[in-house]
């Protein structure tokens, strides 16, 4: 899920700033249950390719397209319903291919074999602008660009693109300053969704004294704990601040990671707020974070759980209901602003054939997004997509503030950074970070690991 490439272009390197107001939307509204799945169009509803009602697909009878994602489980489920509803409309037979993370490592194993996918799902803006430096990633074309100009903001665009160059459609995208809660744990403790860093820690002290620990942490996976620093940074530091150490043209060592370290050190050192405690916390991987928060009743193992608005697929594997059992408040202001940090997956063709060419085109449209937002667990920056495709109020009103935004938004730090500093299991900000979580009260060390790995990775 991080970045993969060593270089930044002026395109797409830029940071964004996010507008979303979500702090004023009724996120913790009851909404309908996590079903409620829409059908998908037919094969025949099939208009001008940059209507945004519907798309023209070439007949692909007999072609093979292989995509490379490294998604599992109920998104890998979830997108291979997108793809069939591809081979409904063209006749090509689409094969999914599990990758493993990081994915342009994977992809190199599979271009130096000789058998490259012919679409690949890259989840980082530097994966992007890596697979053109290698020159593994085809350009868009004119088909895909309709699409894109009629269903996207020039910054999801941009996002996509290398040297004014169109490659990427990002087809999911993720709001991952989120907190979700088990409402029968908020119920009954007494207490309502905090809007600040100290009201949401007294929260997880009043859950702890009420006998739920209050926090699950995802610590096994590395990738969780720099959203938990950059929600905190942002916040605090602000957006300027945040573009500089995307870019590190500041240190690490710069005060101002001090004061987010130590403001996430007030949770991160004490460990009985914290589900299994510290070792606990960084043997539990993402998915476990989630349902460990909704199952168990009233006594869960944790009371809320941070991350994405993609939690959702993690919860519909338990019984919680989105919008009755399991609610959602937007991460609490550390600063003067509550923070939105945004992620994306974007589909990039690796061949120059018309089936992956067709693809793009498919995975830009706003049929192929109704299909997995029907779903649940995904947001789409398409927004001429319906929001009455979402299977709750919650994730509608989340996507509605996505779009709202425009072409205001700020994409993960970590995303942006070269693979070795922000992307890649054991190594550079990931693991410094869970060995900050392991001993928080150590912040000059951490911030001392972190800039040497950042200035390794970075050159500058």
């Amino acid at each position: 899920m991080r970045s993969t490439r060593t270089t930044r272009t002026t395109t797409t390197g830029r940071t964004l700033m996010s507008a979303l107001a979500i702090g004023g939307l009724a996120l913790g509204a009851a909404g309908c249950g996590d079903g409620g799945k829409k059908s998908t169009p037919s094969a025949s509803a099939s208009t001008s390719a940059s209507s945004g009602a519907g798309v023209q697909l070439p007949k692909l009878n007999g072609e093979k397209i292989e995509v490379a994602a490294v998604w599992t489980g109920p998104e890998q489920a979830n997108f291979v319903k997108v793809l069939k509803e591809f081979e409904a409309r063209t006749g090509a037979t689409v094969t999914f291919v599990p990758a493993q993370d990081p994915i342009v490592n994977f992809l190199g194993t599979k271009i130096a074999g000789g058998s490259p996918p012919d679409v690949a799902m890259l989840p980082q803006v530097g994966a992007i602008q890596q697979a053109v430096e290698k020159k593994w990633a085809k350009p868009a074309g004119a088909e895909v660009q309709a699409q894109l100009d009629a269903n996207y903001s020039k910054a999801w665009k941009d996002l996509g693109a290398v040297n004014g160059t169109q490659y990427g459609v990002y087809f999911k995208a993720a709001n991952k300053s989120l907190i979700w809660y088990n409402t029968k744990v908020f119920q009954n403790a007494g207490v309502s969704e905090p809007q600040t860093w100290k009201a949401f820690l007294a929260t997880a002290d009043t859950i702890s004294a009420s006998g739920v620990t209050p926090v699950s942490i995802g610590g096994a996976d590395g990738w969780t704990l720099t959203d938990w620093f950059e929600n905190v940074y942002l916040s605090q530091a602000g957006p300027e601040k945040y573009d500089q150490l995307a870019k590190h043209t500041i240190k690490w060592t710069d005060p101002s990671v001090k004061d987010a370290l130590t403001a996430l050190a007030q949770l991160f050192g004490k460990p009985s707020l914290i589900a299994g405690g510290t070792n606990g916390a960084l043997q539990t991987e993402f998915p476990a974070s989630v349902t460990q928060t909704f199952t168990g009743g009233d006594q869960p193992k944790a009371g809320m759980v941070f991350e994405g608005d993609f939690a959702a697929v993690n919860i519909a594997q338990t019984s919680a209901k989105i919008g009755t059992d399991a609610k959602v408040f937007p991460f609490p202001a550390v600063g003067a602003k509550s923070p939105t940090v945004i992620g994306g997956d974007a589909a990039v063709a690796l061949k120059d054939t018309k089936g992956a060419q067709a693809l793009l085109t498919w995975l830009a449209s706003a049929d192929a997004a109704k299909i997995w937002a029907s779903a649940g667990g995904f947001v789409s920056p398409n927004k001429a997509l319906d929001f009455g495709a979402y299977p709750n109020d919650v994730q509608r009103d989340i996507a509605k503030s996505l779009i709202a935004a425009g072409d205001n938004v700020r994409f993960d730090m970590s995303d942006q950074a070269p693979q070795s500093f922000g992307g890649t299991p054991g190594k550079g900000e990931w693991k410094d970070l869970q060995d900050f979580l392991k001993n928080p009260a150590d912040i000059a060390g951490v911030q001392s690991r972190l800039e040497a790995d950042a200035a390794a990775a970075f050159k500058n």
